[in-house]
């Protein structure tokens, strides 16, 4: 598409709808190779030797959760699960704040973009939106899905983002925690973000919005990954997990074909993905390890706080002097044979995946659909160094309720109910994957082998462990697979590879009785599924 530039407000209310008159130029829907230029000739970004776009941003490079809130008024003040995760802003907080963003953007040139999320046609929702930076804009383009040239003429948003990063927020005037802000208002569809570069920020709001409507349009929207068996199209698998855990890389299997790497909806009729790109984690990525994702960073890609060799332009995804949280991000066609359309069937294998810190949990283990249910809603796993602002270097055990705990607007209820349904209905076999630590916890044991974990995640997906004997962790009560080709046996039975059997015990006890003690939230909703947890 030609760019296309548009003065002020002609023939274009959008922007003067929300608030928003600037004296600068608007940019209207441009095109990756134009929002590129823009970015290396206005804003200092560079470009790595396969033609990535790379940018820095600054003083955020993650996520800053305790930034986030939401406008408490008569939509959302009986049905938010407030507190810790959903905080509260009032509506004269947040039309300060939004006056005063309007004003500060009233001379600045802007970036536009129409997209949209969800692939199934009928729970499509329009987005909107209006960039500070022409890379943030990129990204946008990127990650969401695109319309087509003929759709964007009846174009018509649900939700907006205005994303002004260098505007900073004062949190006496506006309500805000901090210079940064986070901020979704359901009833005026708008979500204001500012003070802050890190682009995750507009993606992950997108994905708060539609964990708020998607439920009540009988769709359970869910953080996971998923894709299809190339040999039978039909068999789809979702692989839940915080990030970090192995969603992207997991799902970029070259056997089987990527539908999306982390937000998918489960509707009546099957799996759609919310997005049109990938987001990536790429500290140590390696062409050997994770192909597909190392292929997609070429021009249209994003690197984000990755260092570059200043002369060669090559990137160094072992230097993690700005970040470990270095991320890459690629529209979904520059993976090989991925699901465009962006929708699978109902899904075959559910898999969660835990990045467990203490390295008592096994590598994989098949679920009941009780067990299932009570993973869900526990969530564990560790949180990774550099993911989240002040994490500091070290993984830190977390229960993340129903690995996405950071993006749930509703009742965690609400969706472990749906997916215990839909587990229900279709029959649907889940797995409990660990990606972390084995033979002992951080600084002791090491974390397990990705090719042992593509082994036995392959091996689940293929049958392969359809009535194998199984082994009964008697703490956790998991059934672990005995034996699985290619895999010592040892390492499938966690207790094996500690040195000091007394020593895994009480670790892993410790660990179980947090299991029980998080767990305790959830018993006076699901009291049945109390037996289907840890044996302490």
């Amino acid at each position: 598409m030609k760019e296309q530039t548009i003065k002020k407000h002609n023939n274009y209310e959008m922007l003067s709808d929300i608030g928003i008159n600037t004296s600068g130029e608007v940019y209207l829907n441009l095109d990756a190779d134009t929002l590129i230029q823009h970015a290396v000739s206005m804003e200092g970004a560079a470009l790595s030797d396969t033609g990535a776009l790379v940018c820095l941003t600054g003083q955020h490079t993650g996520r800053s959760p305790n930034d986030k809130f939401i406008v408490e008024d008569a939509k959302t003040r009986d049905m938010v699960d407030w507190g810790k995760v959903n905080k509260p802003m009032t509506p004269e907080h947040f039309a300060r704040l939004r006056a005063d963003q309007a004003e500060y953007l009233a001379d600045k040139n802007l970036y536009v973009g129409y997209a949209y999320a969800g692939a199934q046609d009928e729970y499509r929702v329009p987005i909107s939106v209006i960039n500070e930076t022409a890379w943030a804009n990129l990204f946008c383009k990127q990650l969401f899905r695109r319309l087509e040239a003929s759709e964007i003429g009846q174009h018509a948003a649900e939700f907006t983002i205005v994303h002004s990063p260098n505007f900073e927020a004062d949190p006496q005037k506006h309500g805000t925690n901090s210079s940064a802000f986070i901020v979704v208002n359901f009833s005026e569809g708008l979500i204001l973000i500012g003070g802050t570069n890190y682009a995750g920020e507009m993606k992950k709001s997108i994905f708060s919005v539609l964990n708020f409507v998607y439920p009540q349009r009988g769709v359970l929207p869910m953080h996971c990954s998923a894709n299809i068996s190339k040999v039978d199209p039909s068999r789809t698998a979702l692989f839940f997990g915080l990030s970090g855990t192995g969603k992207t890389t997991l799902s970029s299997d070259t056997t089987r074909q990527l539908i999306g790497d982390d937000e998918h909806g489960w509707s009546t009729e099957g799996i759609f993905n919310f997005e049109g790109g990938c987001y990536a984690k790429c500290v140590t990525l390696s062409k050997e390890n994770e192909p597909q994702i190392w292929n997609a960073i070429r021009r249209g890609a994003i690197l984000e706080n990755v260092v570059i060799d200043p002369k060669t332009k090559i990137p160094d995804y072992h230097d993690v002097s700005l970040t470990e949280n270095t991320r890459a991000a690629y529209p979904i066609e520059h993976i090989d044979e991925a699901i465009l359309k962006g929708t699978g069937n109902h899904p075959e294998h559910i898999v969660f995946l835990t990045c467990d810190a203490f390295g008592v949990m096994p590598p994989i283990s098949k679920l009941t659909p009780e067990q299932a249910m009570y993973h869900f809603l526990s969530g564990y796993t560790a949180k990774v160094a550099g993911t989240e602002k002040g994490m500091g270097n070290s993984p830190q055990a977390t229960f993340s309720t129903c690995f996405g705990s950071p993006f749930l607007p509703l009742k965690p209820t609400v969706y472990a109910e749906m997916l215990g349904r839909r587990i229900a209905e279709h029959n649907s076999q889940c797995w409990l994957v660990n990606t972390g630590w084995i033979g002992g916890g951080v600084g002791v044991g090491n974390r397990i082998s990705l090719k042992y974990t593509r082994a036995m995640v392959q091996a689940a997906l293929n049958g392969e462990l359809n009535g194998v004997e199984v082994v009964i962790d008697e703490i956790f009560g998991l059934s672990i697979p005995a034996s699985i080709q290619n895999i010592p046996g040892n390492v499938l039975r966690p207790w094996e590879m500690w040195k000091d059997l007394g020593e895994y015990k009480k670790v892993a006890m410790d660990l179980a009785k947090r299991f029980v003690d998080n767990f305790a939230r959830f018993e006076a909703y699901m009291p049945e599924l109390h037996k289907a947890g840890p044996r302490i």
